[in-house]
């Protein structure tokens, strides 16, 4: 019989084959992580405090602003250590909490963008009703169901993967534990490996990532068909602008869906980079630059402090 230990943690390699690059890549995920706080926070504080902005499609991207905080908090900090120290290990709970959090609020981001997608396509499309289908509790029931399905799918994915046996000293070619290193890691053939990779990816995939993607898409559809009736051609841009920021960030992983012949960890590793610091990234700052309300509030924020200032 061969001995087995059981793994107590596991050894984060990502980015371990570029270690001229550590401190640059260090300065710009860290100067990355900074603006995405600073994005999300402001965007919070603003719609808190800005009672005109208490409507549903605010209401969502507050929400939306801190499930990516959080989503964030799960893997940047640990990174960001991971990158200025020799010690890259991260506990066997550790590590399971990681993606339990990950995936948990990935998937609430998956839920809260199709949600505003609705939002946008009853308000153009049924305008007259919007206040009825739109109210605080349906809004408020829509962010429950967000948080619980983001969250059961990922404990379910969480529990299933975890209970895979591992043994001996792992490492993790990645920066995070992503399911697809976590399950390569695992101590059973490789038959078993891509039969719990697929259901896994099948699970998380079909239920969050490609049911938002179908239902945006079909949100959507409604929208360009109510645009189109719209006869002149200044109100199709008045509306359509309406729902510019949420198309602009509207960023489905699609890779997960890629079969195990085209999968490359270097590959993964790059897009990973995408979704974990590129993306949150960019919905702060687009939301704030083009959504024309939330820079109209901070201008005449900026404008009342300097008048103060001033005097």
């Amino acid at each position: 019989m061969m001995n087995e230990t059981k793994v107590m943690e596991f050894v984060l390699t990502g980015f371990s084959d570029f270690p001229d690059l550590q401190i640059p890549l260090f300065v710009f995920f860290f100067l990355a992580y900074l603006v995405t706080l600073t994005g999300n926070v402001l965007l919070m504080t603003i719609i808190r405090l800005h009672r005109h902005l208490h409507i549903p499609m605010y209401f969502f991207l507050s929400i939306l602003s801190f499930s990516e905080t959080c989503y964030t908090f799960a893997v940047i900090p640990k990174m960001l250590v991971n990158l200025i120290t020799e010690e890259k290990s991260i506990s066997f709970i550790g590590c399971a909490v990681q993606m339990f959090f990950f995936f948990g609020f990935g998937g609430t981001n998956c839920v809260l963008l199709t949600a505003m997608g609705y939002d946008r396509c009853v308000a153009i499309c049924k305008p007259l009703h919007y206040k009825v289908l739109m109210n605080d509790r349906v809004c408020s029931q829509i962010v429950a169901f967000a948080m619980v399905t983001g969250f059961t799918l990922s404990l379910i994915d969480t529990y299933f993967i975890f209970t895979l046996p591992f043994c001996g000293e792992k490492e993790i070619n990645h920066f995070f534990c992503d399911m697809a290193p976590v399950i390569q890691a695992a101590c059973t053939e490789n038959n078993g490996i891509e039969i719990y990779f697929l259901i896994v990816i099948f699970i998380f995939c079909i239920f969050v990532v490609f049911g938002s993607f179908v239902l945006i898409l079909l949100s959507y559809i409604l929208i360009f068909h109510a645009i189109l009736k719209i006869p002149s051609t200044e109100g199709k841009c008045k509306v359509f602008s309406t729902c510019a920021s949420h198309l602009t960030v509207v960023v489905v992983p699609l890779h997960h869906l890629r079969p195990k012949s085209t999968y490359s960890l270097e590959e993964d590793t790059l897009i990973s980079v995408t979704y974990t610091v590129v993306t949150p990234l960019l919905n702060p700052v687009v939301y704030t630059l083009r959504n024309k309300r939330v820079h109209l509030v901070i201008q005449e924020g900026l404008e009342r402090k300097l008048c103060t200032w001033m005097r």
